[in-house]
């Protein structure tokens, strides 16, 4: 089953073609990045117009590529949350409208699933067989920071959740204070290797209640301040080292949660996605952690960490399996929980 997938969540136009959710036949990007840079970050409404000028060519392209037409395709999968509004109607209505023109069937995906869902697209191995649920999906990025038991393909049970900040919002944030360019998470990751972790200690979290949550505002405001105080005194701070403490702070964050979580919960099989996926203290500390327990570790390649298409067709194949579809009355939401979870 060909399912072609269409992503427009934020910045990138994306649009893909997925073979039974596990083999890419395409996969188009039109990023937005070089012209939000001038900003420091994403405008929502610039965005939403660059979707409208791209999305027709990029889907085109990605039917190209995979050297299929429209009739060959046998569903449209589609990101409908959350994300930006303006952006996520584009796609949505674009996909609505590919939809009754051709009379595929339209599936909705929520792009946390589609993040999970980028696992299922690496090359099997005998070191690394498919994924299958169940397993422990570590979903890491901008607008989300989620440690969820993946129970089957369209079953998500979350273990914990960010209370305010993402790691990738508070990467961002961080960067962009240090003076990095947008997006400013690979400068830190780039940084990171050039610098001494152990020059800042950093304040770390501990939560009451549930103790897999996340919450990265308070690490975020402590370097935002830190960074204005050396400012205000005429003093230069050393970025490669800050970069270094806050790759560590994070990537330890997230490690750590997972395991205790992993342990407690019965599970040796981990899945890491999303953004934040990519950068190297955050892989290779899971990686290393993962290795100690002899637990097995999914990660996405680089290309597939951030947002992008096949993801969504991956996810969409498995959600048309379970029977979860959408007519033309479906619509974009900007903000929404995991499938059976209240908002």
């Amino acid at each position: 089953m060909r399912i072609l997938g269409i992503e427009s969540s934020c910045d990138e136009t994306a649009a893909s073609v997925v073979e039974d959710g596990r083999r890419i036949l395409s996969n188009v990007i039109a990023s937005q990045a070089d012209e939000h840079k001038k900003y420091g970050g994403v405008v929502p409404e610039l965005a939403s117009r660059r979707h409208c000028e791209n999305i027709l060519w990029v889907v085109k392209q990605a039917l190209s590529d995979a050297n299929l037409t429209m009739d060959e395709i046998d569903g449209i999968a589609v990101t409908y949350a959350p994300g930006l509004i303006g952006a996520l109607l584009v796609g949505v209505s674009f996909a609505k409208g590919l939809a009754m023109m051709s009379g595929k069937p339209l599936i909705p995906v929520h792009h946390t699933e589609g993040h999970a869902a980028a696992n299922y697209l690496l090359p099997e191995s005998a070191e690394l067989p498919a994924l299958e649920p169940p397993y422990l999906g570590v979903i890491v990025s901008g607008g989300h920071t989620r440690i969820a038991e993946v129970l089957d393909y369209t079953t998500f049970r979350t273990v914990g959740k960010t209370r305010d900040d993402a790691a990738g919002e508070c990467f961002d944030k961080c960067a962009r204070a240090m003076g990095f360019p947008y997006p400013g998470g690979i400068h830190v990751d780039q940084a990171a290797q050039r610098g001494d972790a152990s020059a800042f200690r950093l304040p770390k979290t501990k939560m009451d209640g549930n103790p897999y949550d996340f919450s990265f505002s308070g690490l975020k405001t402590y370097i935002v301040n830190l960074l204005h105080h050396t400012e205000q005194l005429g003093q230069e701070i050393n970025r490669d080292d800050l970069s270094a403490a806050l790759q560590q702070a994070i990537a330890q964050d997230v490690t750590l949660k997972t395991m205790d979580a992993a342990e407690e919960l019965g599970y040796k099989t981990i899945a890491l996605s999303g953004g934040v996926s990519a950068n190297s203290g955050v892989r290779n500390m899971l990686a290393s952690a993962c290795a100690q327990r002899g637990f097995r570790l999914y990660m996405p390649p680089l290309a597939l960490c951030g947002d992008n298409a096949a993801m969504i067709a991956a996810q969409g194949y498995y959600n048309y399996q379970a029977g979860i579809t959408a007519d033309e009355t479906l619509n974009a939401v900007a903000s929404k929980e995991l499938r059976g979870e209240s908002a």
